[in-house]
């Protein structure tokens, strides 16, 4: 008989940002290869203190729902992803992602979307960003993007271990680097080109979550903590989002592009309800009051790459999603809004 960690994460109903939770459960076994969800029972939790249930009916169930590997305990052990249920087993009101997973079940996934997001955060050292000298603020951004030296980039530690391991954990992380603020950084989490993959909204929104909380618990042994905020800094600096790339088949194929458009056109009518679901606080791409398409605009609504103009196919970049957004909100709206053979309405 062996024994092996499962940590059962899930999301739980704090407002306006839900944030994550965990807690570890171990499990015997007969085998020696790695937990899989045939495997992981439902487990119960305390949803009064979660923001999710009622003191006097507080009982919640976890259902697995994603399992990879564990890159911090190793030897068989296991990230457990799970949905929040009500005693009856269906989804809690707090759960996004049932309402994803039915969306492609009901004929999304048949237009194989893909998704990507590029995760901004900011690490912190205290109350302020690290890197900022202490009392005041320092030189206007510009040297930190990209940056290389200890007097522009803070933090790589941590970045390059939480890139190594969502590597071992098989999440789809596809590149990192430093962003336009002191201790502000990216990863982006999506299709890499590997066939394998799948890089459809359901998965890669899980991928996206279990990333996050690898980011979370590794900077705590670094004594650092991560910020989701749109704005972790006042003054002119720039904001943190989660900038999502998506397409379906026909906007990869050829003549892509006029398929495109008309998402872009479809978006362009539901611009305040998708802003007003994209996570909490002050955006960071051009006025959120405003709507705007452009080709290689960075100051746009939506961005069109400059390679998808010229080969009239490919994806289209929503800027909007701010860093602390559900990826499974954002993957649902544009799955029911762009799609011009689905509903609008979501």
């Amino acid at each position: 008989m062996r024994f092996h960690h499962a940590e059962y994460i899930w999301i739980d109903g704090s407002e306006p940002t839900q944030t994550l939770r965990s807690k570890t459960r171990i499990l015997p076994t007969d085998h020696g290869r790695a937990l899989t969800l045939a495997d992981l029972p439902r487990w119960s939790f305390d949803g009064s203190s979660t923001h999710q249930a009622e003191e006097g009916n507080s009982d919640l169930f976890l259902g697995p729902v994603s399992v990879v590997l564990d890159p911090i305990r190793g030897g068989g052990s296991v990230l457990v992803l799970c949905e929040v249920l009500d005693a009856d087993g269906t989804p809690h009101a707090s759960d996004t992602r049932a309402a994803l997973a039915a969306l492609m079940a009901g004929g999304a996934g048949a237009l194989e979307p893909w998704i990507g997001f590029e995760q901004g955060y900011t690490l912190f050292d205290g109350e302020q960003p690290l890197g900022w000298p202490d009392g005041y603020q320092p030189v206007a951004q510009g040297p930190f993007y990209c940056g290389v030296g200890a007097h522009r980039a803070f933090g790589r530690s941590l970045v390059e271990e939480h890139a190594a391991a969502c590597i071992e954990a098989g999440l789809m992380l596809h590149g990192t680097h430093a962003e336009a603020m002191p201790g502000q950084w990216k990863f982006q989490v999506g299709y890499r080109g590997v066939d394998s993959e799948s890089a459809d909204p359901l998965n890669v929104s899980d991928h996206l979550w279990m990333s996050r909380w690898l980011l979370l618990r590794l900077a705590e042994d670094h004594g650092l903590a991560v910020s989701f905020d749109h704005k972790p800094a006042n003054g002119d600096r720039g904001g943190a989002g989660t900038h999502t790339n998506f397409s379906t088949r026909a906007m990869r194929e050829p003549g892509g592009i006029s398929v495109i458009e008309t998402a872009i056109e479809r978006l362009a009518t539901r611009h305040d309800h998708h802003i007003a679901a994209y996570g909490a606080g002050l955006h960071e791409t051009c006025s959120i009051h405003a709507f705007k398409g452009g080709v290689a605009d960075r100051g746009a609504s939506i961005r069109i790459p400059r390679t998808v103009a010229r080969e009239g196919a490919g994806y289209f970049e929503d800027r909007r999603p701010g860093a602390n957004c559900d990826p499974y909100t954002v993957s649902r709206l544009l799955l029911a809004a762009a799609i011009e053979r689905l509903p609008t309405a979501a």
